[in-house]
């Protein structure tokens, strides 16, 4: 896990497109009934830290929360902590044993060691899964994106906290981007985070986030689209029947992108998995995502 050292602290959606193929990954390895059984959350009682509790024993309570969320009743993970640049470590290697190392500054920050540990036992779930990407940075969003998506990762977005002295966020994605990965999960869960968040910062960022995930939902053929959506998809629609020649590629407008075929096509990420689904343009059609299951209502 990474740790921010200095302002300003990376904002907006530089790794979105990571960060949806993370999502669609997660569908994929895991299937739609797994992500549901996903659907509460870490509960901010179970990670309380009081300053009277003692630093190992609470420390290895609230791992355990985290492997019991993440439902590895085979992993015993344990915890020391030591000087070091990064927020957090875990070793990865065969089980059921795995250390965590958390830097030493989290002694006297007891309020994140749950987020430090939602990032680091989502790293041994993820390895027991065999689902990872590609380089340590797209698989460390990858591991952002989960802890979010499967219910740990408010405490990720809630540990970023400024003042006018101090800046601190804890994870690889940016503050608007653990936003958007919350909504889209409370989207599917009708769960709202945001009665836990204790830092204002975060609760901004989950707002702006949370305007990025409604856009998914309001992207033509999605019936729900706005009108200025429409009319550009109408336009970019005639082009398509005009131009579009066998063997030509797909002509491409927003999220979506005509095929030539018979009849024409249109293909558009599910606002739910982000997995690409594909119709015929005729109309009114409901479209039900093959990974996912969303049913999806469509005027193409």
């Amino acid at each position: 896990m990474s740790e921010a050292t200095a302002d300003p602290v990376e904002r907006g959606f530089p790794h979105l497109g990571t960060v949806r193929d993370a999502i669609t990954a997660l569908y994929r390895r895991l299937s739609p009934n797994t992500v549901h059984t996903f659907a509460a959350s870490v509960s901010p009682g179970d990670v309380a830290f009081a300053d009277a509790d003692d630093l190992h024993l609470g420390t290895q309570r609230v791992a355990g929360v985290m492997v019991r969320h993440l439902r590895l009743p085979e992993a015993r993970v344990i915890v020391n902590f030591r000087e070091m640049t990064h927020a957090a470590n875990v070793e990865l290697a065969a089980g059921p044993e795995y250390f965590v190392e958390l830097n030493s500054r989290f002694k006297t920050h007891r309020r994140d060691i749950g987020a430090a540990l939602a990032h680091e036992v989502m790293h041994v779930y993820l390895h027991r899964l065999g689902l990872a990407f590609s380089g340590t940075r797209d698989n460390e969003i990858l591991t952002d994106t989960a802890t979010a998506y499967l219910g740990a990762g408010w405490l990720l977005l809630d540990a970023f906290r400024q003042d006018a002295l101090t800046s601190q966020k804890l994870g690889y994605l940016t503050p608007e981007e653990f936003g958007y990965v919350l909504a889209k999960r409370a989207r599917l869960f009708g769960e709202d985070p945001a009665i836990w968040f204790t830092s204002p910062q975060a609760y901004e960022a989950y707002v702006r986030g949370s305007r990025l995930a409604d856009v998914d939902e309001e992207q033509p053929p999605l019936a729900a689209a706005h009108r200025g959506g429409r009319r550009r998809y109408a336009r970019d629609r005639r082009r398509a029947r005009t131009h579009l020649t066998p063997g030509s590629p797909p002509l491409r407008g927003g999220g979506y992108a005509f095929e030539h075929h018979s009849p024409l096509r249109v293909s558009f990420p599910c606002p739910t998995c982000l997995q690409r689904i594909r119709v015929p343009v005729r109309g009114r059609v409901r479209a039900r995502c093959g990974l996912c299951g969303s049913v999806l209502e469509c005027d193409t």
